[in-house]
């Protein structure tokens, strides 16, 4: 694989995953994740308030 093209592919799967984190927060948080305690946190935070879900699952996915 090119080098060079390694962090568009990147970039365009954070893209991916902040739109589905906006559409459905604990999916966003499991493709970066997996089922790991993110995941749970997110999906407690989604049943409680949509905006508390999505504003996790955005940190989630940028903090790295």
């Amino acid at each position: 694989m090119n080098p060079s093209t390694q962090p568009n592919n990147e970039a365009s799967m954070d893209i991916i995953r902040i739109i589905l984190a906006i559409l459905l927060p604990p999916l966003g948080v499991f493709l970066q994740v997996g089922l790991t305690v993110h995941f749970w946190i997110n999906l407690i935070l989604t049943l409680l308030g949509y905006i508390p879900g999505i504003i996790h699952a955005v940190w989630i996915i940028l903090r790295r």
